[in-house]
């Protein structure tokens, strides 16, 4: 459905409803590089406990759909224990992605 077909279901206008779906699929859309120089390993959980499931190549970026907390790691942005979720059953390490926080800038899981 696209947003022109967005119709008045519980009395909000539509130019509101649309709004909310362009900023959402926006949020939704914001991707973060891995820092330079870096192939970093995806894993299966939030933690270095968790196997490697894939690694991404030097110069990717990643969608982050939500943030927990796990295993504390260094990086060249940092030292945290926050982990992202870039797809199901697969987390990234924070202190390897540059979001511009050293906190939260996603949902938590």
């Amino acid at each position: 459905m696209s947003v022109d077909q967005i119709s008045d279901i519980e009395g909000g206008d539509e130019k509101t409803t649309a709004e909310a779906v362009t900023t959402a699929a926006a949020t939704a859309a914001r991707s973060y590089p891995v820092a330079p120089g870096y192939r970093l390993n995806v894993r299966s959980g939030p933690g270095t406990g968790y196997s490697v499931v894939r690694a991404l190549p030097e110069g990717a970026r990643v969608q982050i759909n939500c943030q927990t907390p796990g295993t504390r790691v260094s990086g060249p942005y940092g030292t945290s224990n926050i982990w992202d979720n870039i797809g199901s059953g697969q987390y990234v390490a924070d202190a390897y992605i540059r979001t511009g926080s050293d906190g939260y800038v996603a949902p938590r899981c």
